[in-house]
């Protein structure tokens, strides 16, 4: 595959190639999980979720390491907080961050280490850069000796003596002064908290934040592998400081690829928790279908910024998110065309090969073409728009008087929307449970029933039957005035909230 990819190293778009033919293997970093998966988070773990989808629908074999941070001061402090235990606290939000990644539809990763289950690994890592000369113990402390990794800067294009140090907002003043340089960074921090510290060679403590990943990484990849990827905050400090840690123990690359995802901006903010400007993705799962925000945030280049507008109510709540709801209509058509075609009754299937339309037949290629081009998904929703008219188009002409369609061309129809939910992972849920579930959610945020409307709509059916048309459209006037669209058609009467 001619796979070209943006390489945050090299800050240019180059050809993706794996140190194994046809095996790629990925690392990429996960949640701290002190607290529920944010928007900014969802829109990270989708577009790695792609990659991963597009790399196998092209015949490569991929081993996918994503981790989980259960050991952090973070995770400490929350615990501390909430009077429970570190692993406590950390194993329910993991289980939630499933959760929330099983309903956005990306796939689980086929390595999930925890920091938890590598303290040997991590440890054995750090005692190799002390054996290195590239770290030092202070007082119960190691650190990371930047002065020793001459290539310290070359991923974030900084020089270090331009560095902001403590960067990561994870030191403190007092660790700041056991440092030789103020760049220096913690590899194992000196701590006696009974149930988040662990014995070892340095003293009793903890790893710090950085270490984790490469000790992880090179455990289940390799010490050289071939694709890093992350949120764009995590170019400096942390893989910045991966690298340098990694290499110096090594002598070898550490990554031979790295992507990174733009942020998720309100105001052109990031959006992150510290700043207080995020909504979990539970919050707007109320609002709108999971798959709607794994549209929005595919709806925009993977290296952009994602603006995110939400509205406020006149008690200054929240009421909606305007983009979601946008994608939200564009899911519903997916779903709305593949029932439709799915209800093309067998008579009008004829068993003949017919001429495919294009958009059909070449949609397969051009979703591949668009995701080969730095896994430009905009693109690839165009290509799944087109699709989408044309399959409309063959069920309308089938839906005529004397209309049918060609098995052949029913069958790349279907095969169409299972690629879809191969590659982009949209589509795959059951039409009728997921138009529903949509329906049901917008009555209830409108203040009426179904029942309600159902009552409407046999109203104008027994009006029709006595061919008073005149009630007929005051009835349909009413429902739409409330939001409520008819569908009539040769069996029955049909409705929808747009």
């Amino acid at each position: 595959m001619a796979f070209a990819l943006y390489d945050s190293l090299t800050a240019q778009k180059r050809l993706f190639t794996t140190q194994t033919p046809g095996h790629a293997k990925l690392y990429v970093c996960g949640m701290t999980v002190y607290d529920y998966a944010h928007v900014g988070h969802a829109r990270c773990y989708t577009i790695y979720d792609v990659l991963v989808r597009h790399l196998r629908e092209s015949g490569m074999k991929v081993t996918y390491v994503r981790n989980i941070t259960d050991v952090e001061d973070k995770i400490v402090a929350r615990a501390k907080k909430n009077g429970e235990t570190s692993l406590a606290l950390s194993q329910r939000f993991t289980a939630m961050f499933h959760e929330d990644m099983e309903r956005l539809h990306n796939l689980p990763a086929d390595i999930e280490p925890r920091v938890s289950e590598h303290i040997p690994d991590i440890q054995a890592l750090v005692q190799r850069l002390i054996d290195k000369g590239a770290a030092y113990e202070s007082a119960g402390d190691v650190y990371f000796r930047v002065k020793a990794f001459p290539g310290y800067g070359k991923l974030s294009h900084r020089k270090l003596d331009n560095l902001e140090y403590g960067a990561s907002g994870r030191t403190t003043d007092d660790e700041e002064s056991r440092k030789e340089h103020p760049a220096d960074f913690a590899l194992w921090k000196k701590s006696d908290e009974p149930n988040d510290s662990w014995p070892s060679a340095f003293g009793r403590g903890r790893p710090g934040w950085h270490i984790e990943c490469s000790a992880m990484a090179m455990k289940h990849l390799g010490e050289t592998f071939d694709l890093h990827a992350g949120g764009l905050d995590l170019v400096f400090p942390h893989h910045e400081n991966e690298i340098a840690q990694s290499e110096a123990a090594t002598g070898k690359p550490y990554a031979n690829h790295w992507m990174h995802n733009g942020f998720i901006e309100t105001n052109k903010e990031k959006m992150s928790k510290s700043l207080g400007n995020f909504f979990t993705a539970r919050e707007v799962f109320n609002y709108v279908e999971p798959e709607a925000v794994r549209y929005f945030v595919m709806s925009v280049h993977y290296r952009s910024p994602l603006n995110f507008d939400w509205t406020l109510d006149a008690e200054n709540k929240v009421s909606g998110f305007p983009q979601l709801e946008d994608a939200e209509r564009r899911v519903e058509y997916i779903y709305t065309t593949r029932e439709r075609l799915l209800a093309i009754p067998s008579e009008r299937v004829v068993d003949t090969i017919g001429k495919t339309p294009e958009a059909i037949q070449k949609l397969k290629t051009s979703l591949q073409s668009a995701l080969d081009d730095d896994l430009n998904m905009p693109i690839a929703l165009g290509a799944v728009s087109d699709f989408l008219r044309e399959v409309n188009e063959l069920v309308d002409g089938a839906s005529r008087k004397k209309g049918n369609v060609a098995g052949s061309v029913l069958v790349a129809a279907k095969d169409g929307f299972a690629t879809i939910g191969r590659l982009l992972g949209l589509g795959t849920e059951d039409p009728s449970a997921l138009l529903l579930r949509i329906r049901a959610r917008r009555i209830k945020a409108r203040g009426f029933t179904e029942e309600a409307v159902e009552a409407k709509i046999q109203e104008r059916i027994a009006a029709r039957n006595s061919k008073d048309f005149a009630l007929a459209d005051a009835v349909r006037a009413e429902l739409s005035a409330m939001g409520v669209e008819l569908m009539d058609s040769p069996t029955g009467t049909t409705w929808r909230i747009p």
